[in-house]
């Protein structure tokens, strides 16, 4: 039992990690009608802006908040780019130009970043947190559990409950008269990409010991993070907090079986073909009869 339940209890820092990247995604479909594939790009820039501050010589938690602000930054950029050039394109075309400019993000972080050199991420949080049956909790999975809990709760109160939250709805269903009767579109969409920026760049923080160091890989933690946005519909928060942590948890399991460790990667993807095989069964089954 304890040799499952030790690489599950392991992936719960990074399933907390896929769940606020995956609520990130559609916070900022439902606010601003965009399927965004540069989230984890954005926070990999972020997290990069860090590393090189620590390896500088730089005390870690200013270089976090330098990091933090460095992510919101290339969020709000990215933002500007969509709101100025594409805010009357359609979904699809919007969805285009994100992956597009991911790619561009990756070419120039990896020639930034020096392409594949290893870099050493500092750990924001080490140690053990409590005993689970027997296994080590660290404090890194506690960490990102909890954020992604709290950003879920947080995100469906705002929405619901906040003036703004409202504002930011109806800019997105209706983005021409809202702006019609005065809210600050571009502002408030400005803000969503900004605000993203910033979450995303401290849950990769978190993440970054863990995975592959180099700008790459951390870049396409996005593929992890649409599955789980995909598990929540792009309209759930709460599915996608599940999904997240759910995908974390069964690759921590893969990794850990004979000759896993190189599927491991193939989980998201697996994900995506199941989620939407699910999500057309009702088409198929109809064209069957």
């Amino acid at each position: 039992m304890n040799s499952l339940l030790t690489p599950a209890v392991a992936g719960l820092s990074a399933g907390g990690a896929y769940a606020i990247l995956g609520v990130c995604a559609i916070f900022t479909y439902r606010l601003v009608a965009v399927v965004n594939f540069t989230g984890a790009a954005i926070g990999a820039a972020g997290t990069f802006v860090m590393v090189a501050l620590t390896e500088h010589g730089m005390p870690l938690f200013p270089a976090v908040i330098i990091g933090i602000l460095a992510g919101a930054l290339v969020g709000v950029v990215i933002g500007g780019v969509m709101t100025k050039w594409f805010s009357g394109a359609s979904a699809t075309t919007k969805a285009a130009v994100t992956a597009a400019l991911l790619v561009g993000i990756i070419a120039l972080g990896l020639r930034l970043t020096g392409g594949q050199r290893p870099h050493l991420f500092p750990d924001l949080v080490s140690g053990s947190a409590f005993r689970f049956a027997g296994v080590e909790v660290t404090w890194g999975s506690v960490l990102t559990v909890t954020l992604a809990v709290g950003l879920t709760i947080a995100s469906d109160l705002f929405l619901a409950r906040t003036r703004t939250g409202l504002q930011m709805r109806a800019l997105s269903e209706r983005p021409m008269a809202a702006e019609l009767i005065g809210i600050r579109v571009r502002v408030l969409a400005l803000a969503v990409w900004g605000i993203m920026g910033a979450v995303t760049a401290f849950a990769m923080m978190i993440i970054a010991p863990l995975r592959s160091p180099d700008f790459m890989s951390l870049s396409l933690l996005v593929v992890p993070a649409l599955a789980a946005a995909l598990i929540g519909a792009f309209r759930s928060f709460r599915a996608a907090l599940l999904g997240g942590v759910l995908i974390g948890i069964v690759e921590g399991m893969v990794s850990a079986l004979e000759f896993g460790a190189r599927f491991r990667g193939v989980v998201p993807f697996l994900v995506i073909l199941i989620v939407l095989l699910w999500s057309q069964r009702g088409a198929r089954w109809d064209a069957a009869r």
